[in-house]
């Protein structure tokens, strides 16, 4: 399993502010792809960092997505008021998640 992770900067973000409001229509929009297996949307309200965090069946699903990935993060990066720090590709060493 691969991981691409990208990290935003931009204003705080209020608490009664709806982390979620734009998930569904980020979400169709990578769930067609090829080997994309999850994503996360990580925010920080206090500072207005967040981070995004897309996994992917192997490396080669990860880089085949990279055109897509890249214009919804530039959109998301708009839309939100954030500008876009670093973009990172890792291979996920393990996963666990308590259901």
């Amino acid at each position: 399993m691969f991981a691409r992770l990208s990290r935003y900067e931009g204003s705080p973000v209020p608490p009664e502010g709806d982390l979620s409001a734009h998930a569904e229509t980020i979400v169709q929009q990578v769930r067609g792809l090829p080997g994309f297996l999850g994503v996360y949307w990580l925010v920080d309200r206090t500072t207005g960092k967040a981070v995004s965090l897309t996994l992917w069946e192997d490396e080669e699903t990860m880089r085949a997505s990279e055109e897509k990935a890249d214009r919804i993060r530039v959109d998301t990066a708009r839309r939100e008021g954030q500008r876009i720090v670093s973009v990172d590709r890792y291979e996920v060493g393990f996963s666990h998640v308590e259901s």
